[in-house]
């Protein structure tokens, strides 16, 4: 068992030394032994990820401005999400269910709240920690480095967003080594541009979530 969790220690380290030549963007491949603990340590944590509940705010950029959102976010690995919005005032109470069936819409400010059916958009779809897992476990390469920011050292792992969506193509996670708490989600369009920016303020993994928290 020792000898293949080495060998497997050493392919990450090899595998690591390789991606640095190749990353830009102040990030680097990890240096220490301590950096790919890290790494091994956040890898399990997001495949044994079942559910998580966040405060976030999430920022959709363009060439016409910023749209920026405070949420609080529920999700399940099977598919389900709560999303709501808390800021800025005018769209403040609006919420968004997935129970796996169907995608609601409403508001819960208003009395009297009418729910509407919309289609799912990757636009909304991405910006959950859940859908980066499923993206990052069906890469055929992953991609890793570090970023070494003011607020310590981050490990950021990479993955390929499906289908050909003109702005949303590559999204990085963010993930603190000594906490092993996401930090940012970052999704860029074909030309390395920022397009959507997920800041998580709380985030709480494996949470027990009740099936009624997906319905209206």
């Amino acid at each position: 068992m020792s000898k293949r969790i080495s060998a497997l220690t050493l392919t990450l380290v090899f595998m690591f030394i390789l991606l640095a030549a190749c990353r830009g963007g102040g990030l680097r491949g990890p240096g220490n032994a301590a950096e790919v603990s890290a790494y091994e340590q956040i890898h399990r944590m997001l495949f044994e990820l079942q559910s998580y509940r966040a405060i976030a705010t999430v920022e959709y950029r363009s060439n016409r401005g910023v749209n920026i959102y405070e949420t609080v976010q529920h999700a399940r690995i099977t598919g389900e999400y709560r999303i709501e919005v808390t800021a800025p005032p005018e769209v403040a109470g609006s919420v968004t269910t997935n129970n796996g069936q169907q995608i609601l819409q409403f508001n819960n400010r208003i009395n009297g709240r009418v729910s509407l059916a919309v289609q799912e958009t990757p636009e909304r779809s991405e910006i959950f920690l859940t859908s980066f897992i499923l993206n990052y476990k069906a890469c055929s390469e992953v991609s890793v480095s570090v970023a070494d920011m003011d607020e310590g050292v981050r490990t950021v792992l990479e993955a390929n967003v499906p289908g050909n969506h003109p702005y949303l193509s590559v999204v990085r996670l963010w993930v603190d080594n000594s906490t092993l708490i996401p930090v940012k989600l970052v999704i860029f369009d074909a030309d390395g541009a920022e397009r959507v920016v997920v800041t998580y303020h709380v985030f709480e993994y494996n949470v027990e979530l009740e099936d009624g928290l997906f319905t209206v």
